[in-house]
């Protein structure tokens, strides 16, 4: 019997997309693939190329003014969406395929063709909405995707965990009142960009599918291993999800520039895992990683290539940067009440 192998998408339109003064830059992801190289991952792993999304596929997501705006200002030659959120004359064509790379990871994944996958893409998705860039991000690659799996054969259900510090208001609008998506997301609040509280749970149909777990200043490990395994768990095993997608952010990292959680590389790696397990348990390995938020560039690096040895099913875990010297508070009251509003007393 062929083993199937571990999968990323890349392509080279993803450093297009470009404003070396924005945290938000392209030494990220080449900061990413060097290391990647440098512990010589890449070469066990099966590259997939990406296609462009088609407008048929943003159009599941987003409206077409607003596909339309981001084409508009690329084509003039870049410019802003909002403040913290640039377009660059290249854009346009990396945002589609952006959300292609995701969606060809998907699809390699659904069809028997890889074990599972990470996509290396840019810019990332998961702050914009049906219809505004914003948050560094133009279309949701994430939830495009979520769209297009829902389309095939066989797919009911489909789980998006999004640990990135932010909390990921484009996706959570997106599929609030969806019952086949659930959405589950870590973020330290009152942060930006102000949603995500405990009580925000989903509306109509799609009621109770949406865990935000609004985190205090300082969260590291201890309190993301208590949301796992108390949380995220057990309301995954309800759920029965056909894919596990994962919004990857890394900027909750200790020493990140843009946020003040407290979690480690190590820490993030036990979190990768967890997610790994979940799909390999839930719904036969089926798992996709895809790039979000981070802005230490060792965290990041190391974040990622940590997640590649949990895809893999290898024990490595490599942390240059330690743990946190900063102690952490206790959140045992604020999952309690989660706990309570989920109904898993």
């Amino acid at each position: 019997m062929k083993t199937l192998k571990t999968a990323y998408v890349y392509d080279p339109v993803y450093l297009e997309h470009n404003q070396p003064s924005h945290p938000e830059n392209a030494r990220r992801l080449e900061r990413i693939l060097n290391t990647l190289e440098k512990k010589e991952v890449l070469k066990r792993l099966v590259l997939l190329e990406p296609r462009p999304a088609t407008e048929e596929e943003l159009l599941r997501v987003h409206t077409a003014g607003h596909i339309e705006s981001v084409r508009r200002v690329a084509e003039r030659g870049g410019g802003h969406m909002d403040a913290d959120t640039y377009v660059s004359p290249r854009s346009f064509e990396a945002a589609k395929m952006a959300a292609g790379g995701l969606i060809r990871a998907v699809e390699a994944v659904l069809a028997g063709e890889v074990a599972n996958s990470f996509a290396l893409v840019r810019p990332p998705g998961h702050h914009a909405t049906s219809s505004r860039a914003m948050g560094f991000c133009l279309f949701n690659n994430v939830a495009i995707a979520a769209r297009t799996a829902l389309g095939m054969d066989g797919i009911e259900r489909v789980f998006i965990a999004d640990f990135d510090v932010h909390h990921g208001n484009g996706t959570q609008d997106i599929f609030a009142d969806d019952p086949s998506v659930f959405y589950f997301s870590t973020h330290q609040y009152p942060y930006y960009p102000g949603t995500g509280a405990k009580h925000e749970m989903g509306h109509g149909a799609g009621e109770g599918t949406l865990l935000n777990v609004p985190l205090p200043t300082g969260v590291g490990n201890s309190g993301y291993t208590k949301i796992f395994q108390e949380l995220v768990w057990p309301l995954t095993e309800r759920f029965d999800p056909d894919l596990v997608l994962v919004s990857a952010g890394y900027d909750g990292h200790w020493d990140d520039p843009l946020a003040s959680m407290n979690l480690s590389v190590s820490g993030y790696a036990s979190l990768e895992r967890e997610l790994v397990q979940m799909g390999e348990q839930l719904c036969d390995g089926r798992v996709v990683f895809t790039l979000e938020g981070g802005y230490h560039l060792n965290a990041l690096a190391y974040g990622v290539l940590n997640a590649f040895y949990a895809l893999l099913g290898e024990d490595d875990v490599v942390d240059p940067l330690g743990p946190s010297p900063r102690p952490e508070p206790s959140i045992d009251a604020l999952i309690e009440d989660l706990r309570a509003l989920h109904k898993l007393n």
